[in-house]
């Protein structure tokens, strides 16, 4: 046998291993889907003080979750817990795998470690969709049983090459007469997945270099923001008949539904109210990492906007902001903020 042949037949075994490997692989994940998991329980009941934090932290004023005289007279026995807050009554807590006995202490994503060893190391939270049967009331005890509900076959994207896999969660409210009752589903969607090579993204980042911003949506409500960035000015809208300021602009007052308006001069200075920093996938022409703020201004509304001129390892809440205005491509000024002492 020549060297070309025992080369071309060393290429084909290692094929025919790889394809076997995936295979097996496959067979095993497959084998997995429909898997039902035990139940894990809430740590407490639905209570008021939990439901307080939430909305206060949303920015939610609705007299529903807060007021249990309110909710009484709308028919409920106490206040009523918002319904994105399912997810959160059966969370672990600081440790995510922490859950009151008797919870099973079964992984319902448990097939991700039979991936793992076949060299798809990574994995990144897709989507998470809530559905809802009725409202929860405050007292109640919530858990949750769960079930593999599929996973894909191997997708290649930008983040690289894996599968997407699923997890249905049914929720139940505990009864006293062992009745219990459905209140929700939560499908959780994850990517497992081998990371695409760093140099492709270096290509990729280089051939993109000459994107420019997006340009925003503007329209009758919101063409005074922007021709007052261009001008250097941070305008907000304000409503004539109750003197109400709002943002994002709207066409009418939302305290008095009045549709008359102008806009005032807002100082720039603000604070921190919360914010994120985006690592990846890394979108042409920003910068990473990307730190992006909900602000508070000064005179109580709140807008998005980048930061700048800050280390996102040191942003704190609350910390105090100054308006600054920058130009983009020749094309639009956006207004962004940097900490300022004190």
């Amino acid at each position: 046998m020549s060297k070309r042949d025992h080369a071309e037949r060393r290429v084909l075994e290692n094929n025919q291993e790889t394809n076997l490997a995936d295979q097996v692989l496959l067979e095993k994940v497959q084998a997995m889907v429909g898997r039902e998991y035990g139940r894990v329980y809430a740590w407490d009941q639905v209570n008021a003080p939990m439901i307080r934090h939430w909305c206060e932290i949303m920015g939610i004023e609705n007299p529903l979750y807060t007021d249990s005289n309110f909710a009484r007279s709308q028919g409920y026995s106490d206040v009523v817990a918002p319904p994105g807050m399912l997810q959160v009554w059966c969370m672990g807590g600081l440790s995510p795998e922490n859950f009151p006995a008797p919870s099973s202490q079964e992984n319902n994503f448990e097939v991700l470690k039979v991936i793992d060893p076949y060299g798809y190391p990574a994995v990144v939270a897709v989507n998470s969709d809530l559905a809802f049967n009725r409202q929860i009331v405050a007292g109640e005890r919530l858990y949750f049983t769960s079930k593999l509900d599929s996973v894909s076959e191997e997708k290649t994207t930008g983040l690289g090459t894996g599968f997407f896999v699923t997890v249905l969660m049914d929720y139940f409210s505990e009864k006293v007469d062992g009745n219990d009752e459905p209140v929700g589903q939560q499908l959780f969607r994850v990517f497992k997945f081998k990371p695409a090579h760093r140099a492709d993204v270096k290509i990729e980042q280089k051939s993109a270099s000459v994107i420019k911003r997006p340009l925003p949506g503007i329209s009758d409500d919101t063409r005074f923001f922007w021709e007052g960035c261009d001008a250097g000015k941070l305008l907000i809208q304000r409503c004539t008949a109750c003197q109400t300021l709002r943002h994002p602009p709207g066409p009418v007052c939302s305290e008095c539904h009045s549709f008359d308006w102008d806009s005032v001069e807002a100082s720039g200075k603000a604070q921190l109210y919360s914010f994120v920093v985006m690592h990846y996938p890394e979108v042409p022409p920003f910068n990473y990492p990307n730190p992006i703020g909900l602000i508070e201004l000064e005179e109580g509304v709140r807008l998005i906007a980048g930061l700048v001129g800050v280390e996102p390892g040191t942003l704190q809440i609350g910390q105090r902001l100054q308006v600054e205005f920058h130009r983009f491509d020749e094309q639009q000024t956006l207004p962004q903020f940097r900490p300022v002492a004190g």
